[in-house]
């Protein structure tokens, strides 16, 4: 008997610098309700979906910055959230910037958590892989400051027993590295939530700025063929605040198809009814990994940071 997760991505367009929570958490209010009339289990939301992509700024008074950072989920405005998906019976996730006390001192995170059908939070990640600088730096028009506003997420790549399979997350950047999904793939994942917030002119170089949506496509998809595992991915996209980012939000099957994706810049719902058990059979043949794995080859993965060539 199949395993069917009925599964909602919710892709946001642009939020503004001015808009307040309220009225960003009134937005995902509005698609939880229409993931849920079309019968979805499971809504997944973007990155940082609560406020406008912040680290495109340099933001020196600690103040401002900390406002757009979390210090409880959920909290006051983001209550809602919680209290609607146990109303409508609908489980979710999404990713925020959370600020907390650990180890004595403060700490800035971007976060994402599953919350199950009765609003219980079931599983909670802090992102691995943060891309840009920890500087500004000179002659662009939006920085790309996640290493400056938040730390290496702590957690590792777990996975959690939730809407009877197996969940793990990631965020943005992690997708883009093979070992996100090869830690979670070796736990036996079977659906990996993501969100994204993704501009056009990150790297600097047009040439391979001008390849960001196929980049986007096809690390997901490798992923998700080569893991045997459901992605489902949520963008934050269109101008925000002058900056262009990728939409494509997508639900990819093990097999490595995309099943369904967004085909506007805005505030888009798309849904599939995802088997979990397709990826059993990926795993039971061409990527058995009790079979066909030989980690004695691969020590160099974790032995080694950066790239050496011979002498």
């Amino acid at each position: 008997m199949s395993r069917i997760v009925s599964t909602a991505v919710a892709q946001m367009g642009p939020i503004a610098r001015s808009e307040t929570r309220k009225s960003t958490v009134n937005r995902m209010l509005e698609m939880m309700r229409e993931a849920k009339a079309r019968g979805a289990d499971l809504v997944v939301f973007p990155e940082l979906c609560l406020t406008t992509f912040f680290p495109r700024w340099l933001i020196e008074n600690e103040a401002e910055l900390d406002s757009y950072y979390e210090t409880e989920m959920p909290g006051p405005e983001t209550a809602p959230l919680f209290a609607e998906g146990r109303r409508l019976g609908i489980g979710f996730t999404f990713s925020y910037a959370e600020l907390v006390d650990e180890d004595g001192r403060k700490r800035r995170f971007n976060t994402s958590i599953i919350v199950d059908q009765k609003g219980k939070i079931v599983g909670k990640y802090r992102k691995v892989h943060l891309p840009g600088h920890s500087e500004p730096q000179p002659g662009r028009s939006h920085q790309h400051l996640e290493k400056r506003y938040f730390e290496p997420g702590n957690l590792g790549f777990g996975v959690w027993r939730a809407f009877g399979g197996v969940l793990g997350m990631c965020i943005c950047n992690d997708r883009r590295w093979p070992e996100t999904y090869r830690v979670m793939g070796l736990q036996g994942v079977e659906m990996i939530t993501l969100g994204y917030n993704t501009p056009y002119d990150h790297t600097g170089h047009p040439d391979i700025d001008s390849l960001t949506q196929l980049h986007n496509h096809l690390s997901m998809q490798a992923g998700a063929y080569q893991n045997a595992t459901w992605v489902a991915a949520a963008a934050k996209c269109g101008v925000e605040e002058g900056s262009n980012m990728v939409g494509q939000s997508a639900i990819i099957a093990p097999s490595g198809e995309i099943v369904t994706m967004a085909s506007t810049l805005d505030d888009e719902v798309i849904f599939a009814k995802c088997d979990l058990d397709m990826g059993k059979r990926y795993r039971e043949t061409i990527f058995d990994f009790a079979r066909h794995r030989e980690p004695d080859a691969y020590r160099l993965i974790v032995e080694r940071k950066g790239s050496i060539p011979p002498e």
